[in-house]
């Protein structure tokens, strides 16, 4: 990273902006060679990231050639406006960046634990019921074993830092405007 003071250290946060952000995007390697991007909702649990997807498709298959994946989610937190200069506006966010190996889960058990984590995390008031055995088997489950996570953000500084922690503590919707 760049700008070491724009790393998060502390593993909580990280681990929070993972159980929280809604959309991830995953990053594969194309049969083209070229790299490829997808967004896709994810689970975090036991230190590994889970998501579900067609058995077929690009996705899939560059999974089943190269299973090196790199994985992305943040989280825009503020836009601060440009005050006497553009150069002046900011964003401010947080960010994860994850770097490991793609695996088709073939055990039911496992599966059925990525797709309850899914559910908990999407439709935490429950009401869902259980997984009808027909559709386990047509539904792929991936789980990333993480090698390599890093989080970043930059929060601003001094009074618009401490509105951009207002609102993450406050539970605004964001991002919100600031200046």
């Amino acid at each position: 990273m760049r700008k070491c003071n724009k790393k998060i250290t502390d593993t909580s946060v990280i681990i929070d902006l993972l159980n929280t952000c809604h959309v991830g995007r995953l990053g594969t390697t194309g049969s083209d060679g070229y790299p490829m991007v997808k967004p896709l909702n994810f689970a975090y649990a036991a230190g590994k990231i889970y998501f579900h997807t067609a058995q077929e498709g690009e996705k899939i298959e560059d999974i089943r050639r190269d299973s090196r994946v790199c994985f992305e989610t943040d989280l825009p937190i503020a836009f601060v406006r440009g005050s006497e200069s553009p150069c002046r506006a900011e964003y401010l966010y947080r960010s994860v960046i994850i770097r490991g190996r793609a695996h088709i889960i073939e055990d039911r058990d496992e599966k059925i634990l990525a797709l309850t984590c899914l559910m908990e995390k999407y439709q935490p008031e429950g009401g869902y019921g259980d997984f009808p055995e027909e559709k386990l088997k047509i539904t792929g489950v991936v789980r990333i074993d993480i090698e390599e996570m890093t989080g970043k953000e930059d929060l601003g500084k001094e009074d618009i830092r401490d509105e951009a922690l207002k609102a993450l503590a406050g539970k605004s919707a964001l991002p919100v405007v600031l200046g």
